[in-house]
């Protein structure tokens, strides 16, 4: 098994050797709940070891790596959440990608859906770089900021229900430190669970679909969004303009 220590010089590691670290999802809760600042927040959960399956792949993926990256260090950690700390959007996906995220240190960073996402979100005026390859890039998000709704690489993508709700806290914590005024979910995974994530949720919940726009009674506005994933940018279901379309809509709002 093999993953970056922490503070051991990996680009932005929000993390030190002496930085607490989850084994349950109790543990979650009160290094969540505890978190005083997004610093020590994103430190806690950059090393969070709570769900024994999540830890063995992530760990196991970073030891064997693909073929393509077998020169490189993966990071094999927890995906902090990045960005602004005092953002006006926030974009929550479902999980970091194997050999994308769980190998560049940040969400979205190193894979082709994050091609199309940040070239959008350069378009749109939330990024300074087209592209985005791996922490410390130069990359950085303008009034935005980037979290997932579980933490860690999952077997086939697919975490369970289990350790979404393992991994609820570390969001709810981050969305009431960063107080975005939007939120963009990508995919139907990460709009589900960002419900659980908001107090002032509405019920029933909203369906999800591509543009689909919910105020708040707190004032926040949550829009849906298609995952730009392979599948749906090779398919034509998500084009850039449609991407462009809900992160102008962002910013508007």
């Amino acid at each position: 098994m093999s993953f970056v220590r922490p503070g051991t010089g990996w680009p932005d590691d929000p993390a030190t050797p002496g930085t607490p670290v989850a084994h349950t999802p109790d543990d979650v809760r009160k290094l969540a709940a505890a978190s005083g600042s997004l610093g020590e927040l994103t430190a806690r959960q950059s090393v969070c070891r709570t769900c024994p399956r999540l830890v063995e792949w992530r760990e196991e993926v970073a030891d064997v790596k693909r073929r393509a990256f077998a020169g490189e260090t993966y990071w094999g950690r927890p995906i902090a959440g990045w960005g602004a700390d005092d953002p006006k959007l926030m974009i929550v996906g479902l999980a970091p990608a194997a050999h994308g995220g769980n190998r560049t240190g940040r969400i979205f960073t190193g894979d082709r859906s994050g091609d199309w996402l940040f070239a959008s979100l350069h378009r749109t005026g939330f990024a300074v770089q087209e592209t985005s390859t791996h922490a410390g890039d130069g990359q950085e998000l303008v009034d935005a900021r980037m979290a997932a709704a579980v933490r860690c690489a999952p077997p086939a993508n697919k975490p369970t229900p289990q350790e979404r709700d393992a991994c609820l806290p570390w969001l709810v914590r981050e969305l009431e430190l960063a107080r975005p005024r939007v939120i963009v979910t990508l995919g139907g995974f990460a709009w589900q669970a960002l419900w659980a994530a908001l107090p002032d949720a509405p019920r029933p919940r909203p369906v999800f679909g591509h543009g689909v726009e919910v105020r708040l009674e707190s004032g926040v506005t949550v829009l849906g969004c298609y995952h730009p994933s392979q599948q749906n940018t090779f398919t034509g279901r998500v084009t850039a303009q449609m991407l462009d379309d809900v992160f102008r809509r962002a910013a508007a709002l």
